[in-house]
């Protein structure tokens, strides 16, 4: 990566608004005094909707305290797909525009997102057993989602499968684009297939089943954890541009050493 791209001077050269204010420099001005104010909000919120949901929401009038899983895993399901969308415009903008930030942020969504898928996975197998007396079961929910987590699996180690960093970033960015198509599967997967996974409960444009001393602190919950992605994907960009420009510099003096 140039060295004029790290510094943040690439916007004036360039005029483009999307260099302006999407270049490494002014991201790297902007994020690093807000990393601490992300992380406190993250914690207190995620800590606020789980707490409340587990000791002061009333148990499911089904299913009983088993369902009080979904303050985790129902968060950690809706960053997971959120977070890939994300993936999917940064590769956009990688393929189109060819922004180094854009290849800088996807390469870091992929651990991020899979984590949360993971999380998602493992607390659906929690909920699932009691429920449906087995931890898995190859319902068109779970079998998208574990693509889902596949997906990102697939996303990481293509970036790192080339010795020429453009050529991974490439096909990363194309495997992420065709993996988009996953994302309305999920969602309406309950829909479209009879299936053991409940159908939503929430819904934006009405109808929700779900009662409202329930509903705050899932919400709450779901917040934090949409924060706790972001704050973590900052962070690891904060990181990846730190490395990159430390590894520029050094490149840099030892060309010019005698």
């Amino acid at each position: 990566m140039n060295e004029n791209v790290l510094n943040g001077t690439r916007g004036e050269k360039s005029g483009g608004w999307l260099h302006y204010f999407a270049n490494p420099g002014r991201f790297m001005r902007v994020a690093r005094p807000a990393l601490p104010w992300l992380a406190a909000f993250s914690v207190a919120l995620t800590a606020c909707g789980i707490i409340w949901g587990y000791q002061f929401a009333p148990a499911d009038w089904e299913q009983g305290d088993a369902a009080r899983i979904m303050y985790v895993h129902v968060p950690a399901a809706w960053a997971a797909m959120s977070g890939y969308a994300a993936l999917a415009v940064c590769s956009l903008l990688s393929i189109v525009w060819r922004h180094p930030l854009a290849d800088i942020a996807a390469e870091e969504i992929g651990p991020v997102g899979a984590g949360f898928t993971f999380v998602c996975l493992v607390s659906g197998s929690l909920w699932g057993r009691p429920m449906w007396g087995a931890y898995w079961v190859w319902d068109a929910r779970l079998t998208s989602v574990l693509l889902l987590f596949f997906l990102y699996l697939g996303h990481i180690a293509l970036i790192r499968a080339f010795d020429n960093k453009a050529h991974g970033y490439r096909a990363a960015a194309i495997l992420a684009l065709v993996g988009a198509i996953n994302l309305p599967i999920i969602v309406f997967s309950v829909q479209w297939w009879n299936t053991l996974h409940q159908g939503n409960t929430i819904s934006f444009s009405g109808g929700s089943k779900i009662y409202v001393t329930m509903l705050y602190p899932l919400l709450i919950s779901s917040l934090g954890f949409y924060m706790s992605f972001f704050t973590l994907v900052v962070a690891r960009i904060c990181a990846a541009i730190a490395e990159r420009k430390t590894r520029s510099l050094l490149l840099a003096a030892a060309e010019q050493t005698p």
